[in-house]
């Protein structure tokens, strides 16, 4: 029964029970998801949504701007990033222009947060790839428009490789809290055009949990991750070397530059330096350094090295190039280095074939560092 109280209508429970069951005449539903819309970052709550609209899937913009479907509240509640990604092929070089995040997850005691963004080249070692923008304070909407840069990207990495791109917050009493991440396949970027992102950020993929298996399979992934585990580390990325070789009356070995090498020392820097030889050397002669170019991990070097042989012996020969880390007082660190010969493999092999091919002419490439070469050459 309704009661009225003066201006005001009381409602009786069985009648508040009786509107929320029984809200009208029975309507055939398509999905049940139609009760609980997903909406987008940008979609506005002000604009109701027929059930038609709710389950329609939302176009790409022409721009190619992406925006991830935030299957749960959870996702959403991480916040957005905004970015673009632009792979110059004749540079070799991938750009990353951080531009924005929304509606971040609250961080600190203020209710706010101190976001910075870092970028991460999987698989590879993180130490070696991470680039990270400026930190933003107190907000939860920071606006960065920064660029970030990876030199000597090659083809096949936009190919193989996914770039790990996460959202951090600051705290100068204790370590930095992790905020949310996205994944991009590199793949996915066309050369010389630039890709729009704007995406949910999501909490990081799980480890799978081996105590969810039997003794027989806990046994088998142990053993498969300690296999993977070891293969990992014998390919370790070290680091990129840019290089110029020209064969003309020898060959000219040129040591133009190095990118984001491993960091050797405490202060999460190095101190490097190249060196090459020509092997077979029996009279131990070929060896050539560079100058030590201190505290950074991206050298610039445009040193030139001459080796004196002739054409027909410069195919019997193998050019083995390593960067070292120099360290006062004690023995140098071996970053990483590889080997250019006919017996070589990938981007190595193919330098090494182009500059027989292309006699006289200069033949630039970048190579990727990695810890796989002979014994002999990890002796300082």
């Amino acid at each position: 029964m309704t009661v009225r109280q003066g201006n005001r209508l009381g409602i009786s429970i069985q009648e508040h029970m009786a509107i929320n069951v029984c809200p009208g005449p029975i309507r055939p539903i398509r999905q049940i998801s139609s009760y609980f819309p997903r909406l987008s970052p940008t979609s506005s709550f002000s604009e109701p949504l027929s059930p038609n609209q709710l389950t329609a899937p939302a176009p790409l913009s022409p721009g190619g701007s992406e925006i991830d479907s935030c299957d749960s509240d959870d996702n959403t509640s991480l916040g957005t990033l905004e970015f673009d990604l632009l792979y110059e092929r004749a540079t070799s070089s991938l750009h990353c222009t951080v531009l924005r995040a929304k509606g971040l997850k609250p961080m600190d005691f203020n209710g706010l947060a101190d976001p910075y963004v870092k970028l991460h080249l999987l698989p590879g070692a993180c130490k070696a790839n991470k680039l990270k923008t400026k930190i933003v304070r107190n907000t939860l909407n920071p606006v960065w428009n920064e660029t970030l840069t990876y030199c000597g990207i090659t083809e096949e990495d936009m190919y193989r490789k996914t770039l790990r791109v996460s959202v951090c917050d600051e705290d100068k009493l204790t370590h930095n809290e992790f905020i949310g991440e996205s994944r991009v396949a590199l793949r996915r970027v066309k050369p010389d055009q630039t890709k729009h992102f704007n995406i949910c950020l999501e909490h990081p993929p799980p480890l799978p949990s081996p105590t969810a298996m039997n003794t027989a399979l806990r046994g088998i992934s142990c053993y498969l991750k300690e296999w993977e585990t070891e293969q990992q580390r014998s390919l370790e990325e070290r680091g990129r070397l840019l290089l110029c070789l020209q064969a003309r009356g020898g060959l000219c070995v040129g040591v133009k530059r190095c990118a984001h090498l491993a960091a050797m020392d405490v202060n999460g820097f190095s101190d490097p330096y190249v060196k090459t030889y020509l092997k077979p050397d029996v009279q131990k002669k070929s060896k050539h350094k560079t100058a030590v170019i201190k505290k950074t991990l991206n050298p610039e070097f445009n040193e030139e090295f001459f080796y004196e042989i002739s054409f027909s012996e410069l195919a019997t020969k193998t050019l083995e190039v390593t960067v070292w880390d120099y360290d006062l007082g004690r023995s140098n660190d071996f970053i990483g280095g590889v080997s250019l010969g006919c017996h070589s493999q990938g981007d190595a092999l193919q330098h090494w074939i182009d500059c027989l091919k292309n006699k006289g002419k200069k033949v630039e490439r970048w190579h990727t560092l990695t810890n796989d070469l002979p014994g002999s050459t990890l002796q300082e």
